[in-house]
């Protein structure tokens, strides 16, 4: 049996085909960097408050007419309420000025004329255009959940797709679906609409990021494969999440800004005719032929002379058995004895992962009376998380690396509520510390998913992890809705959880220091208990060197 890396040895890692595909898949994740997160200023919340019909009503009395709350030790006109307007009209035909009556005794009553949405910072949002406030304000996180689960329900499907059709129709499949239905979003007549829409772009948004990892993982070699899947694919999200706030800083209706995200996807489209299939998947497959081709113009390209027979063994072999393939589902996680427990502690981690992340991100807006240079500043962030990660998983055991960043996020978190007040800027620094640890976490989730698995099932792994994602990016929106019962809250309660998945992660298994497994037996080889924390001359990081056997 030969190993697909010394097979295709003669390429070179870092050619013109290897640059062109590098390009490509990374190029393909702005659009996801672009609109997961876009909800931050799609469903902003402006100030707002009751609408006052066009009375005669002095000035005093139209400001004195809202009532005034205290929200966190902040006093603020009410943005639900507002003192009844036929006594407010009987005191002012009275004669009687605000100061001069107790505006407290007056009965209250709800915007039955609509709302009055503050303009400073935004011309329009879905907010404001179809009033999602007081009694319709939970349908702000509820729009975020609707996109998620469409998200989850696309992730799961995407992995078993993926292994069974191919990476490059499922990647581009999905990436059509998410960019034609962001697009027609922007025709949206009511917030059911939108959301539906918003459910059917959600189905696609994951689900090619993962194969577009996948695909790039099977296709690069050592150093190259190292720096796609730690840094490239997820740098490529952030260049997209970093340009979100630049796109809603100029422009500032909704409508506009939904059509500016879904451009980008169009123009990724039509590289469908450049972009290869997985040679690896092919030959999971037995369409060695088909393999074989692709590796030759990827040598034409590099200008390299190819060998006329490429793969001689697998060839060997095939002739012998003329079975066709088994197709793997997700019960097989579950039912192989060295694939169970990680198909168990791997979504539930990753789940952490994005509960914390997306819980984080979708905070931004609230954190600073700067939006955009917030959401900017918690995209920035991630730059050098992924860099983190690039150097950490090239150098450190896998195990070590996830418990490390879980406790220290965690910790931040926790240490929040013991800020004083009079330092907002502390309390900032540690929530963005925490987005950072989450980052470095939801970097790794792919590169040690991959690890953990054969090729065989490795992508329906992946799509049930990146499932499990979703199921806590779905209830992400609504846990720093916690703050009206306690401030800290939400930070408490996400601590708390990335502590204790940080314990689960020590029932994992180490796979640094071992090639990618190609069967079962491969992963039985996978220390477990121990952590050995030292690199060895004879043992390669599996993210360089994947010794699949074919």
């Amino acid at each position: 049996m030969n190993y697909y890396d010394e097979v295709t040895a003669f390429l070179g890692n870092w050619g013109r085909f290897q640059k062109i595909l590098f390009f490509i898949l990374c190029a393909s994740v702005i659009p996801n960097g672009l609109g997961v997160l876009s909800v931050v200023f799609i469903v902003d919340n402006p100030k707002h408050h009751c609408s006052i019909p066009d009375v005669n009503l002095t000035e005093d009395w139209l400001q004195a007419i809202i009532p005034i709350e205290v929200v966190n030790g902040v006093e603020e006109q009410s943005r639900c309420s507002r003192y009844r307007l036929d006594e407010v009209l009987d005191l002012w035909a009275k004669g009687f000025a605000p100061g001069d009556v107790n505006l407290t005794q007056l009965q209250q009553e709800p915007c039955v004329d609509g709302w009055t949405y503050s303009k400073d910072i935004y011309h329009s949002t879905l907010v404001t255009e179809f009033d999602l406030v007081c009694s319709d304000q939970w349908k702000q996180p509820f729009t975020s959940t609707i996109y998620f689960v469409g998200v989850f329900i696309g992730s799961f499907f995407c992995g078993q797709f993926s292994d069974r059709f191919g990476r490059k129709p499922v990647f581009f499949i999905t990436l059509g679906i998410q960019t034609l239905f962001t697009f027609l979003q922007v025709f949206s007549t009511s917030w059911e609409m939108y959301s539906v829409l918003m459910f059917f772009s959600g189905l696609g948004q994951i689900a090619n990021y993962a194969s577009a990892f996948v695909l790039g993982a099977e296709v690069f070699c050592g150093k190259v494969r190292t720096v796609y899947t730690t840094a490239g694919v997820c740098l490529g999200f952030s260049t997209g999440y970093m340009l979100l706030p630049l796109f809603a800083y100029f422009i500032r209706q909704w409508r506009f800004l939904v059509l500016a995200i879904a451009l980008p996807g169009a123009v990724v489209i039509p590289l469908w005719w450049i972009t290869p299939e997985s040679p690896r998947w092919l030959l999971s497959q037995g369409r060695v032929e088909e393999a074989e081709a692709i590796i030759k113009k990827a040598a034409d390209m590099n200008k390299v002379k190819a060998p006329s027979v490429i793969f001689k063994n697998y060839k060997a072999e095939e002739n012998t058995d003329k079975k066709r393939p088994r197709q793997y589902t997700v019960i097989d996680l579950y039912r192989n004895r060295e694939m169970r427990l990680p198909s168990i502690i791997l979504p539930l981690t990753w789940f952490t992962v994005a509960l914390g992340y997306f819980g984080l991100s979708l905070n931004t807006s609230k954190l600073s009376t700067d939006p955009f240079l917030a959401c900017f500043i918690s995209a920035a962030v991630e730059v050098p998380a992924y860099i983190t990660t690039w150097f950490v998983v090239k150098f450190f055991p896998r195990r070590p690396i996830i418990i490390s960043f879980m406790l220290l996020g965690g910790a931040a978190l926790l240490t929040i509520q013991a800020v004083p007040q009079s330092l907002p800027a502390l309390s900032i620094t540690l929530e963005m510390f925490g987005k950072f640890c989450f980052a470095v976490n939801s970097a790794l989730a792919f590169p040690c998913t991959a690890e953990m698995y054969p090729t065989f099932i490795r992508n329906t792994a992946a799509g049930i992890c990146s499932s499990s994602t979703r199921i806590g990016s779905s209830i992400a929106p609504f846990v720093f809705q916690l703050s009206v019962y306690f401030q800290f809250l939400p930070y408490i309660f996400l601590g708390s959880v990335s502590v204790a998945s940080a314990i689960a992660v020590l029932f994992l298994p180490e796979t640094f220091g071992h090639p990618l497994p190609e069967t079962i037996d491969d992963m039985q080889k996978f220390e477990r208990w121990r952590c050995s924390c030292t690199s060895q001359k004879n043992r390669s990081n599996p993210v360089d060197v994947l010794e699949t056997k074919l």
